[in-house]
């Protein structure tokens, strides 16, 4: 279905009208070999509260951002190597229904789709590029992932001295290991985590420790932990909150959108298309 894709003009049509969608804050996306596979709006799961997000889903990369004017503009772009990407499927809890976890060394996170339905077509062609992608070029998937941060309203004081809570002045901090929330003592050290970031990142008190100890553990012994991390740094940790592992918690400009907007089913191209228009994206208006 993608190789049939990949020369057709409303595949080339189809990617011009994302980048002319998401214009200056987004990087090219048109190149050669490159077929959108699919696109649709998914609830990302971010650090202070869910919102909702556009995926495209190309047959290398995963791209999103923020939703400006539904099927109109997008910003904040990210892209995301589909090579890099493991999927994990959520159970369903309480209202948090058909989810699954995107997981990759530099950062993971959770999306929700709509049904139950929407959920199994977008893993199933998610993973059906990432095989294609690691057939062809024969490589490994990635065995170490970004851990996914728990949010800020699941935790009420630190969850590693289980003491401190929360105010305005005693600012939650993210474990960038274990993705815990932690208060500023507990997470006063600071780790490279390879992966992750070329500089040390904040860790708590209890994955720095952890994280010490593998640096010199006996080269026949087995690890506690995936990461093969370099030389701890000490920090002072301030009473501000860290931020987000991207740009994407703000609260500018992508709630207006999408908040009375009919709920659209995603699209999959290839899947018994009827014609080759694409009426998902306005390129006149």
């Amino acid at each position: 279905m993608v190789d049939r894709l990949v020369n057709s003009e409303a595949n080339s049509r189809r990617i011009a009208m994302v980048e002319n969608c998401f214009g200056s804050s987004g990087q090219q996306l048109a190149e050669q070999g490159r077929v959108l596979v699919g696109e649709g709006v998914l609830t990302k799961m971010c650090r202070k509260k869910p919102k909702s997000r556009q995926f495209f889903l190309f047959n290398d990369i995963l791209v999103y951002g923020n939703i400006v004017i539904n099927k109109k503009k997008y910003n904040k772009q990210h892209v995301i190597p589909l090579e890099e990407v493991k999927l994990e499927s959520l159970k369903d809890e309480g209202y948090n229904r058909n989810g699954w976890l995107i997981r990759t060394a530099s950062k993971s996170f959770a999306v929700y789709a709509a049904t139950a339905t929407e959920k199994e077509e977008w893993m199933a062609h998610i993973d059906k590029c990432i095989e294609d992608l690691l057939r062809k070029s024969g490589k490994q998937p990635p065995s170490e992932h970004a851990a996914v941060w728990v949010p800020d309203n699941e935790a009420s004081i630190c969850m590693h001295c289980k003491k401190t809570q929360f105010t305005v002045l005693n600012r939650r901090h993210h474990c960038r290991k274990c993705g815990s929330v932690v208060c500023g003592p507990c997470s006063s050290k600071k780790f490279l985590l390879r992966g992750q970031s070329d500089k040390p990142l904040r860790v708590c008190l209890q994955c720095f420790d952890e994280l010490s100890k593998e640096r010199v553990r006996p080269p026949n012994q087995p690890p506690n932990l995936s990461n093969s991390p370099s030389k701890p740094v000490p920090d002072t940790a301030g009473s501000g909150g860290d931020s987000s592992p991207d740009d994407d918690d703000s609260e500018d400009d992508d709630e207006r959108a999408n908040e009375e907007e009919k709920h659209d089913e995603p699209k999959f191209y290839g899947d018994g298309d009827k014609t080759e228009d694409t009426n998902n994206h306005s390129s006149k208006e």
